[in-house]
Parts: C-alpha cells; sequence; structure tokens
C-alpha cells in the first residue's frame, strides 16, 4: 500500500527531503507519495507540492496530518513539540529533523509522546547512514587498530541565516534554543559518543561573536568518554560565504590513525605501522543509490546520504517496525548538548550518566 507523506516546514532541509522523496519515487525505489505540503508560508508551501504529483498545499496543520500516513517534521525546531504532538494523536509515522526540541525538559517530553503513541518514527541524526562514517565504525571495531585513545573534530559552516540555507529563525534563541551546538552540532556529538562508546563527562566553551543573544557561534566542547578515550569538537559558525559546510574528523588509536575531510563519501585515510594503508571509499550500495536518483549529476552524491535515511524510514514504516536513529538515540545527544551548555555556563565539567 503506498505510503501517503506529508512535508511540514518548506524551508531549506524540508526542500532537501522534499527532493529525496522525490526522486526515490520517480526511481521506483520507495512506494510513497508526497499528497500534502504545508508551511506558514503559504508560497512555499505551494511550490513544493508542484514539484509532487497530485500533491496539495493544506491550509493548516491539521488538514495537513488528517490526510497522510507519515509526515517528515522539518520545521524551525520550537515548533518539532507541537507538530509531533499532532502526528502521535493520529498515529502517524513521524520523521522529525534534528534536534528535537530547543530545550532537553522539551525533547524529553517530545520522546515520551512518541513513545506513548507506539508509532514508526526517525530522527534526522543523518550522519549515521554516510558511508565514511559506516566505515570509520567498522574500522575502530577491528582489533588491529588498538583502542581508540583520542578523536578531533573541527565541524565549520557559514552562519546558516544566510546564502543557501537562509534560515533566518536559527538568530533567534526562542526558535533555535541555542546556535552551533543545538542546530548543527548535535551531529557531531551523536556521531562521537556512538563512534567512540559512552561519554562520561563534558567540558565546553562558548562564545558569541556575530551578537545574537542566546545564539552561539563558537563552541569547543571535550568529552570524555568510558572507555578512557577524549574526544574533542570545535564548532564554528562564520561569515566565510565562499566556504562549504566541511567536518575533519581524526581519530588516533593504538595502532592506527584514521581521518577524514570529507563527511559523506570520504574517503577514510588509514595510516599504521608500516605506513599509510588503502583509502576506503563509499560502499557499492551507496554508490548504486547514487547513480539511480533522477537528478542532476551534481546532487547525487550530496542527495544520496539524505534519501538513503528517508528510504531506511519508509522501508520501517512499510513494513511496521522500528526505525532508526530513534527517540532514544536523539534524547542521548541531547544530554551531550545540554551537558555542554551547562558546563560553558558554569565553567566546570559536568558529569553525564552513562549513556
Amino acid at each position: 500500500m503506498t505510503t501517503r507523506v506529508a512535508l511540514v516546514g518548506c524551508g531549506f532541509i524540508g526542500g532537501v527531503h522534499s527532493t529525496a522523496l522525490r526522486a526515490l519515487v520517480r526511481a521506483g525505489l520507495a512506494d510513497a507519495r508526497v499528497v500534502r505540503t504545508y508551511d506558514h508560508d503559504a508560497d512555499r508551501a505551494r511550490r513544493f507540492a508542484a514539484a509532487h504529483d497530485g500533491a496539495l498545499a493544506a491550509g493548516s496543520l491539521d488538514e495537513t496530518l488528517d490526510a497522510v500516513d507519515a509526515v517528515w517534521v522539518c520545521t524551525p525546531t520550537s515548533s518539532h513539540p507541537e507538530v509531533v504532538g499532532a502526528a502521535c494523536e493520529r498515529g502517524l509515522a513521524i520523521y522529525c529533523e534534528k534536534p528535537l526540541a530547543p530545550t532537553l525538559e522539551e525533547a524529553r517530553d517530545v520522546a515520551a509522546l512518541v513513545e506513548a503513541a507506539g508509532g514508526v518514527a526517525q530522527v534526522g541524526l543523518v550522519l549515521r547512514a554516510a558511508p565514511v562514517f559506516l566505515r570509520l565504525r567498522d574500522a575502530l571495531a577491528d582489533a588491529g587498530a588498538g583502542r581508540p585513545m583520542s578523536a578531533v573534530m573541527r565541524d565549520d559552516q557559514f552562519f546558516p541565516i544566510q546564502g543557501h540555507y537562509a534560515s533566518t529563525w536559527r538568530a533567534d534563541v526562542a526558535a533555535a534554543g541555542g546556535g552551533a551546538l543545538i542546530e548543527h552540532s548535535i551531529h557531531d556529538l551523536d556521531l562521537l559518543s556512538w563512534l567512540l562508546g559512552p561519554v562520561r563527562e563534558v567540558s565546553a566553551v562558548t562564545a558569541n561573536f556575530a551578537g545574537h543573544a542566546g545564539v552561539e557561534d563558537a563552541a569547543h566542547v571535550r568529552l570524555t568518554h568510558a572507555s578512557g578515550a577524549v574526544s574533542s569538537l570545535v564548532s564554528l559558525w562564520h561569515g566565510i560565504l565562499s566556504r562549504a559546510s566541511t567536518r575533519r574528523l581524526e581519530v588516533f588509536c593504538e595502532r592506527q590513525l584514521l581521518w577524514l575531510d570529507d563527511d559523506l563519501v570520504g574517503p577514510l585515510h588509514v595510516q599504521g605501522p608500516d605506513g599509510p594503508g588503502p583509502d576506503h571509499g563509499p560502499d557499492r550500495g551507496f554508490l548504486e543509490l547514487a547513480r539511480s536518483l533522477p537528478v542532476p549529476d551534481g546532487w547525487r552524491i550530496p542527495l544520496a546520504g539524505y534519501a538513503r535515511a528517508d528510504l531506511d524510514f519508509l522501508a520501517a514504516v512499510q513494513a511496521g517496525r522500528p526505525a532508526g536513529p530513534g527517540m532514544a538515540e536523539a534524547l542521548q545527544a541531547h544530554i551531550l548538548v545540554d551537558a555542554a551548555y551547562r558546563s560553558a555556563g558554569q565553567g566546570t565539567p559536568v558529569t553525564v550518566a552513562l549513556l
């Protein structure tokens, strides 16, 4: 049975999912159809609807959700609880973009609603679906690398209130809940704990250069993992519009150094006791998915990361099985973000429950 989909929120990230879903359907990879779009900007919702055969721009959230089986929640963070709550009331499958909510307390409430509803739910922590990080996770599990000792990640992008992001609401702490840490590097904190294991202590400092109240644009975070490994994150929102959003990650293990400069396909570089080893690129399945997407060549690889996550969610909906990453993983990331903010605010490390 074809899954009827709604897109709620027709901004930048909603556009990415809209394009991915349209490509998956046209490639015959997903038995789904976007039938409703909704946004506070009605013109934007109509433009999104026009990209999907037979879709309608709805006049209200209720009208949107009453017509579908699954919803992609791509609105500003502060409205996630409302949209997710309304979807839970209807028993819909829910794909919610990260973060779940502006605060940890609200995120817990969202997760509780989803758990009580019992439907299929997935959170947009899409780096877990990126081929290069899946390769890195496998490499770290290989005994030949030895135990992970230290990781250093730098994540930078231009402040996303401008350029192709145009997410002006990210300069408003009431809408976003914070800045680079919660709105962008929640991905990174999730990734570091996923790769290196549970976190025992968080220490952080933040800074505000752009001057948007409550919205940090620089953060340095140190994570002490239960294994004894230590990881560091530098997260920046800057004004260099000519620079693409970029991540660099280096992981030193006892007998290997692994590093990457591309957060989707890599390659993953490896150096061991005998010198550099072979670089690892994306798996064949990912490349086949990218090639199958009916979009311009330059879009295929970047879009495939989101398409893979969307396809996984739709498969879970069709099968009636749990999807992932889910609410538990999202809450773990929120706990780390909250600990980082508390550490920065009080100037001391914060102990967290083992995740």
